[in-house]
């Protein structure tokens, strides 16, 4: 662990006007007190991942790469389980450039998959098995894969999944197999290295581009801020299907650092802080809203030892998280402020640590990386002086190449260097502000687009699917902040016909084509969209969403027993809502992986009983609720709290109980 700041840098802190000479200050922080970071070399980036990765073998064989909970990796295992994965892929089909699928958990074996893959010559694409099968064909159908890699455990869960004629490879079926000799493919440093799926305006998501330099470049930029070592642990908390999961591993396994990856929807939010403490983990990314429920879930001021740094990006940042920041993690810890976008990852990046005080009410995200320019635009693409408020628009030679065919966007969104040198343009849709020392303050999005939990999305994608329901006329897909803090997406919709459709069966049919996050949380039925003077959508006219219970198949069931009556009012405030029925389902209500947690936050509190996460999928609503809660109450084996189970069960015993 860092120490605390010597008095002679706090002072320095406090007193410096320059931004830039305050962050050379708190980056000093960053180094290990026993010194083993190596600056990450420029002459690197021509190089491909593979090449960087067989050097952290031979310096860190025995050390673990990758650790999760039901399996642990040595760099030596590593490499020689993604030896297999390549030599698997070669046999079927060459080393030609072309898509690889893997439809794995975010687990050891997606990590073996994905360094196999790279290893092969291949392009990765990650597929999430929690996604609607719909949804993971038609990513199929727009990258067309040569192969899937899969586990038997992933294809059981997803029966209805098409491959097409692909016969999938099982990954861990390859563990068993003989130490092969590496691959030996050449693989260049301009090569396209990975696929990251977008949300698109048209409803049709878009997939980002990668090279194996781009993404060399961002591992570059964040191991020589940080100062990451193979000392360090790094958490992975991100799917792999976002630009974020596609770079996050590559940080720990170019530098011999170990990586643990974490899946939150199995375990929970509550579980994440023991696990931090545990996992003794040095650097982490969050989401900030994943960030504040973690902080909300602390009890007072909470210890974590080890975390150095914690690094924020995916969302905005609010003087508010800056706080939390200060008041739950070690004053020696620092926090990274990032501004990301898919085609670019890391544009900003700004330093703070427990002497940082900020001006104004926005968290700048700080500066250009190294090897890239920020310049803002105004409406006609001529560059604006500092101070005044434009497009963000980034130039540099370590840019995403482009959009997987679709070579009319990138050509819209990625422009030529005006000096005719070899750095493109990317114009990112982002408003910001510019100051004379090249501090950057983002200001929100030019078009409809939105962050939701860390996911870029396009209201269009899901306008575009309601579209398609033959119960809808009309619809508009806004977000909206929740007293928490959380971005909520908010449908209105106009009924084809009357009576208006149920929002349970609205919800069903949204939910077997788009991921959770695309699906909104709150549902509006309204008789017209109100318009402007020129006919469009007039979005400041949508009433806000009320707090009153969807339009579901059954009215609300009221609670037949104290312990039902008392889930009911941790479900309404966890969910917002004034009025929930003991038989409505979880999801129906607009639930999400946040307001599950802050509802088994609420049941551990009021019932001193420890319920998985996962109790929400078995039982979803609060009458199934309570019988686990019971069966955890006569579990515990206390007399208190067999007497409440034997009271609580009495009285269910008494009513109908479904």
């Amino acid at each position: 662990m860092v120490s605390g700041a010597p008095t002679c840098l706090t002072q320095r802190v406090s007193m410096a006007r320059d931004r830039r000479a305050h962050q050379q200050v708190i980056q000093a922080r960053c180094f290990h007190p026993t010194g083993p970071f190596i600056e990450f070399p420029a002459e690197d980036l021509d190089r491909s991942i593979p090449d960087r990765f067989a050097r952290q073998v031979r310096r860190y064989s025995d050390r673990v790469a990758v650790k999760t909970s039901g399996r642990s990796l040595t760099y030596a295992e590593l490499d020689q389980a993604s030896d297999r994965v390549a030599h698997a892929i070669l046999a079927r089909r060459g080393a030609q450039s072309e898509p690889v699928a893997a439809f794995l958990d975010k687990d050891a074996s997606m990590i073996v998959a994905m360094l196999g893959v790279l290893k092969a010559g291949k392009i990765f694409l990650a597929l999430d098995p929690t996604h609607p099968s719909a949804r993971n064909t038609g990513l199929l159908d727009d990258a067309e894969p040569a192969l899937v890699l899969t586990t038997a455990r992933t294809r059981s869960a997803a029966p209805d999944l098409d491959f097409g004629e692909r016969e999938p490879i099982d990954v861990d079926d390859l563990t068993s197999r003989a130490d092969v000799k590496s691959p030996g493919v050449s693989v260049p440093a301009e090569a396209s290295a990975a696929l990251v799926y977008t949300s698109g305006i048209t409803g049709r998501p878009k997939a980002v581009v990668h090279t194996h330099r781009s993404l060399l470049h961002l591992v570059m930029h964040f191991t020589n801020v940080a100062h990451v070592s193979s000392h360090d642990r790094l958490a992975l908390l991100q799917p792999l299907t976002v630009v974020g999961g596609a770079r996050n591993p590559w940080i720990a396994l170019l530098n011999g650092a170990a990586l643990y990856p974490l899946d939150l929807t199995r375990e929970g939010l509550l579980r994440l802080a023991a696990w931090l403490r545990e996992e003794k983990i040095t650097i982490c990314h969050f989401v900030p809203t994943l960030f504040r429920h973690l902080a909300a879930s602390l009890p007072g001021t909470a210890a974590f030892p080890d975390l150095r740094v914690i690094r924020l990006g995916g969302e905005s940042v609010s003087r508010q998280d800056f706080a939390l920041f200060k008041k739950h993690f070690d004053p020696g810890a620092v926090l990274l402020v990032t501004y990301n976008t898919s085609e670019a990852s890391t544009i900003g990046w700004y330093l703070a640590d427990a002497t940082t005080t900020l001006d104004g009410d926005r968290v700048p995200v700080g500066f250009a990386r190294a090897g890239t320019e920020v310049i803002l635009l105004d409406d006609h693409g001529q560059r604006l002086s500092p101070g005044e408020v434009g497009e963000i628009a980034v130039r540099s030679r370590y840019l995403a190449r482009g959009y997987w065919r679709r070579p009319e966007l990138t050509a819209e969104r990625f422009l030529p260097d005006p000096d005719g040198g070899d750095q493109r343009i990317y114009r990112t849709g982002d408003l910001g502000q510019l100051f004379p020392d090249g501090c950057l303050v983002h200001l929100g999005r030019k078009d409809s687009q939105v962050q939701v939990r860390g996911f870029r999305v396009e209201p269009g994608e899901i306008e575009a699917a309601l579209r398609d329901d033959p119960a809808i006329r009309e619809s508009v897909v806004v977000a909206h902040h929740d007293g928490a803090g959380e971005v909520r997406l908010v449908a209105y919709l106009v009924p084809a016909r009357v009576p208006a459709p149920l929002i349970s069966d609205v919800r069903s049919r949204l939910e077997a084509r788009l991921p959770t996050h695309l699906v909104p949380s709150a549902f509006v039925v309204l008789d017209a969209l109100p318009l402007t003077t020129n006919g469009k959508v007039d979005l400041r006219a949508l009433p806000p969403p009320d707090r009153s219970r969807p339009r579901l198949e059954e009215p609300p069931v009221t609670p037949r027993i104290p312990m039902e009556e008392e889930l009911a009012r941790i479900w309404a405030g966890a969910l917002d809502l004034e009025v929930v029925g003991v038989c409505d389902r979880f999801l129906d209500l607009g639930g999400t992986s946040l307001s599950a947690t802050r509802i088994i936050a609420g049941v551990q509190a009021a019932f001193g009983v420890d319920i998985p996460l996962r109790s929400l999928l078995d039982a979803p609503t609060v009458a199934d609720m309570a019988q686990v809660v019971i069966r955890a109450l006569v579990a515990a084996a206390t007399p208190e709290a067999l007497a409440r189970a034997l009271a609580e069960a009495d009285g269910a015993l008494g009513n109908d109980t479904p």
